[in-house]
């Protein structure tokens, strides 16, 4: 008879049981570090909104869709966020300077490579100085960034699309 019992567990006709169906996932989930996957921040899903339904170029929805990977209170810089496009700083500072969802689409966190300031609104003020740049200081203080004695951003630049 244990052949038999054998015989029928193995041919499956005691089947057993099913598993749980594993719960469902939540649409948008929160990170512990607060980027999804895709490297963008959770809280800027309207500014992507604004972004894609935008009439501007392919290259400046790009810059300003890694501009929204950028996390409150970080900073990069002009060269690291071009060569994560695989462009030229430049090109990436132009298409900055036609950002028209800033300061939602936040371009302030952008410096140059010295971790100096740099340009802000498509303005790069000869004497370091101007409204501008006191907007742009004033903006990355608020989100927690410090600065030295020069005027520069303390800390390394953010690197997280790597």
């Amino acid at each position: 008879m244990a052949a038999a019992g054998t015989k029928r567990k193995q041919e499956g006709s005691s089947p057993a049981p099913a598993p749980a169906p594993a719960p469902k996932a939540a649409k948008t989930t929160k990170s512990t570090t607060g980027v999804k996957a895709s490297g963008v921040q959770d809280d800027m899903q309207p500014q992507l909104a604004l972004i894609a339904q935008s009439n501007r170029t392919a290259f400046e929805k790009r810059v300003w869709t890694a501009l929204c990977g950028i996390p409150r209170g970080r900073v990069t810089t002009y060269g690291l966020l071009s060569a994560h496009l695989g462009s030229s700083p430049r090109a990436v500072g132009n298409a900055l300077r036609r950002n028209p969802f800033a300061p939602d689409v936040p371009c302030h966190r952008v410096v140059a490579t010295g971790m100096t300031l740099g340009g802000f609104k498509g303005r790069w003020p000869r004497d370091g100085e101007g409204i501008t740049l006191d907007e742009k200081r004033s903006l990355l203080r608020g989100e927690g960034i410090w600065f030295d004695d020069k005027g520069r951003v303390l800390g390394p630049p953010w690197v997280g699309w790597t």
